[in-house]
């Protein structure tokens, strides 16, 4: 653990074995305009209580966005957004931020008659930070060209506006209104750079879902079938929608509220919000829902809204109640802050909603509630609970993101918006590429890149349609903000595991993570299954894991600076990888050792010790170990070892798990003689033979057509037989009978690797 000062207070931040990350952050560059003509004509004191005004103010507004003030130059003041944690919104907050100080500076008196006027540029791009310096006050944290962007962006911008670059206009684009001025020329730069000026923040639209519902027909007959059962027994229930960024969870809701109107004949009534990144006013979303209920647009006049609160309102409560009512919901229509006036508000608005469940069957949802203030979750609990309380046919849903953690109160149903198949995400891009005039040929390109998230898809073609290479396909900006964030959700160990894991080629082992970051073996097993259990990892094999989208892994590999990168693959490919087979590497060293001595008695022990471990993987239907199908003269042209062990079940008992075909490289007897040593252990060895042209000839398997797995195809039907059944007794001078034959004594054994064995009427194959 360490311990960075930040602003005088002393904070805790987990260990983080890399010193150094590459972020994308934005910068905000701040200066007075003709400060050096104001200072001329002040005096020395006035001077000094004119400074401590101004930083004042841009480092409380600076505070109150999350940016870090890295360094002050003279009169300028120069902040980062996203240098430690990016939630997906640094530029938003970076532009917010800007128009604040313009605002605060314009409100603020100054000494004597003065007047500040300043200029703000911001820029968005990658820097390589110093996360031990990323404080207040911590010069150098950050270098990267888009720190002199910023500056130069603030002397094109006009006193009292804020000037922003080409990829903060596009991730603030629906967010902030803004205007594109004339590129203008910079020193060394070709061609002219653009510009753009923010004009203020606007409130997002709605997403519109025009197109058809691919998938999630299972997740949406779940939540309908909650939903009814909620208001058929008059029993609420809290329901979670829980997916990252661009699983489609606002798709999801969409097709709820259309779909889900009546339920026995009895019409379902809606009130949908949806929580906005950093609000003005922490109580907006139930502001919302009280719009939605009455009806009420954003812009209508005073006497407008008065109308409609009282149709509203006038079926609900006497019409003394009314009119006591109406002054304090249209004063928290216009100021759904936090204030006592605000919360009083707000409490008729649940009175409201709670009333209107009483004479009709109501579902509440809230989008995004992860952006919402605490307020806002108390203001749910306790519509929840009174209504749970009552038992009134109400039903609440909530959407967020699977690191969002709330105490709910009572049982609350969690729905998971997992990835999309394959065919549904080939479908959804096919129809994406279609509405947009692309070619369909795309979508083949397109679909490892999305990894089953509508909301990625969607993005890639969108940047298609922006002009992006159809070549190399950059991540488009919208999804490495998303991912991004998603990073920064982990804490520090996890993170470390993830960022290590995705400099690993293939499937990744435990092994290989603990050894590229030079930890103790076993030390990144937990970290490997909590991001497992985070959605950020899927299981593959034993001790192996898989990235769930090529995004995520692509973000997480270019944080690491390249030194690091390229030391963190070094270290992981010493690792032996999980498909690696090697002779003798899948039994324990003393089993190949023996076998080299010659040992007869060691082989037998082996033997007994293989079959013991094979009945409890089979009776705990877990831990089976996998096989290779290893062709024969493939093995014999490698190093001649044709000695094959597999363990077979004994004639008559079925296995109902293991039945199905044999490989066409395989091929036995189901009836085939056992030695008595073998039949009372109920378990026999197949030793590989040599193929055509050995010196032993290969055997045809006889066919049975009575056996304990069914019946077994004619002989004529598949290829002569590689392998044949030899009794694993031990034979003269502690060798197998299959070795006193004449068979080669080597063997050749195979690592975990799937498919799963299948068992064929008594015949250890691989499918």
């Amino acid at each position: 653990m360490t311990t960075i000062i930040v602003d005088a207070q002393r904070t805790s931040t987990p260990h983080w074995p890399v010193p150094q990350e590459r972020r994308t952050v934005t910068v905000l560059f701040a200066d007075i305009v003709g400060s050096t003509a104001l200072v001329d004509r002040l005096d020395p004191e006035d001077v000094r209580a004119l400074q401590r005004a101004y930083f004042d103010t841009v480092a409380g507004v600076l505070h109150r966005w999350q940016g870090v003030v890295e360094k002050y130059v003279g009169d300028a003041v120069m902040a980062l957004f996203g240098a430690r944690h990016s939630d997906g919104f640094d530029a938003y907050r970076a532009v917010r931020a800007g128009l604040e100080i313009q605002a605060a500076l314009d409100r603020r008196p100054m000494v004597g008659d003065s007047r500040l006027r300043v200029r703000v540029g911001v820029a968005t791009g990658e820097v390589v930070v110093d996360l031990g310096s990323a404080v207040s006050g911590g010069h150098g944290v950050a270098s990267g060209a888009v720190i002199t962007t910023a500056a130069r962006l603030q002397e094109y911008a006009p006193p009292g506006a804020v000037a922003l670059c080409a990829a903060t206009a596009r991730a603030t684009a629906g967010l902030i209104t803004q205007r594109q001025l004339t590129p203008v020329s910079v020193a060394g730069r070709v061609p002219p750079m653009p510009v753009w000026h923010a004009v203020g923040p606007v409130r997002p639209g709605t997403d519109r879902h025009d197109g058809p519902l691919i998938g999630r027909r299972r997740e949406l007959a779940t939540i309908r079938d909650q939903l009814s059962r909620a208001i058929r027994e008059q029993d609420p229930r809290w329901i979670s929608l829980v997916g990252p960024t661009g699983s489609g969870r606002s798709r999801l809701l969409h097709e709820l509220t259309r779909g889900l109107t009546t339920v026995d004949g009895m019409p379902v009534r809606w009130c949908v919000a949806t929580c906005q990144p950093y609000p003005d006013q922490v109580m907006a979303p139930a502001a919302e829902l009280l719009r939605g209920l009455a009806g009420v647009r954003h812009g209508d006049g005073p006497a407008v809204v008065h109308d409609r609160l009282v149709a509203a309102l006038a079926s609900l409560f006497p019409p003394e109640r009314v009119a006591a009512a109406i002054p304090a919901l249209q004063r928290f229509l216009t100021t759904p802050d936090g204030s006592s006036a605000a919360l009083a508000g707000a409490a008729i608005c649940r009175d409201v909603l709670l009333r209107l469940a009483a004479h009709q069957p109501l579902i509440v949802a809230v989008d995004d509630v992860d952006r919402a203030a605490p307020a806002m979750s108390r203001f749910l609990h306790a519509l929840f609970s009174t209504a749970t309380a009552r038992g009134l046919p109400l039903a609440l849903i909530t959407l967020h993101q699977p690191q969002w953690a709330d105490t709910r109160p009572g049982p609350a149903r969690r729905v998971t918006i997992g990835p999309l198949a394959t065919v549904q995400s080939g479908r959804l891009l096919r129809h994406l590429l279609t509405r947009a005039g692309q070619p369909v040929s795309l979508a083949d390109r397109l679909l490892h890149l999305v990894g089953g998230r509508p909301g990625h898809a969607a993005a890639y073609v969108r940047s298609i349609m922006d002009g992006a290479d159809r070549v190399t396909l950059p991540l488009p900006d919208a999804v490495r903000r998303a991912v991004c964030a998603e990073l920064d959700h982990l804490d520090g160990e996890r993170r470390a595991v993830l960022m290590a894991a995705a400099t690993i080629g293939g499937v990744i082992s435990g092994a290989a993570v603990d050894r590229a970051l030079s930890w103790a073996p076993g030390r990144s097993a937990p970290a490997l299954r909590g991001l497992v259990a985070a959605g950020l990892l899927l299981p593959r094999r034993a001790d192996g894991y898989a990235f769930v989208a090529p995004a995520l892994r692509q973000v997480a590999a270019e944080r690491l600076p390249r030194a690091l990168r390229a030391v963190f693959g070094r270290r992981a490919a010493e690792a032996p990888p999980l498909d690696v087979v090697r002779p003798d590497a899948a039994l324990p060293r003393d089993h190949a050792a023996a076998d080299r001595a010659g040992s007869g008695r060691a082989a037998a022990e082996r033997a007994g010790s293989d079959r013991a471990g094979f009945d409890r993987a089979a009776l705990s239907g877990s831990g089976v170990r996998r096989a290779e199908v290893v062709p024969l003269d493939v093995v014999r042209a490698r190093d001649g070892r044709l000695d094959v062990v597999l363990a077979v079940p004994p004639s008559g008992v079925t296995d109902p798990l293991r039945r199905g075909l044999p490989s066409s490289t395989m091929a036995t007897s189901p009836t085939a003689p056992t030695g008595g040593a073998n039949r009372s252990l109920g378990f026999r060895r197949l030793r590989a033979v040599a193929s055509a042209g050995d010196d032993v000839p290969p055997t045809r398997a006889s066919a049975t057509p009575n056996n304990a797995g069914g019946h077994w195809p004619a002989a004529s039907d598949r290829p002569p037989a590689t392998i044949r059944a030899v009794p694993a007794v031990p034979g003269p001078a502690g060798r197998t009978a299959a070795a006193a034959a004449g068979a080669p004594p080597d063997v050749v054994r195979t690592g975990p690797r799937p498919p799963l064995i299948r068992w064929p009427t008594g015949l250890a194959a691989s499918a």
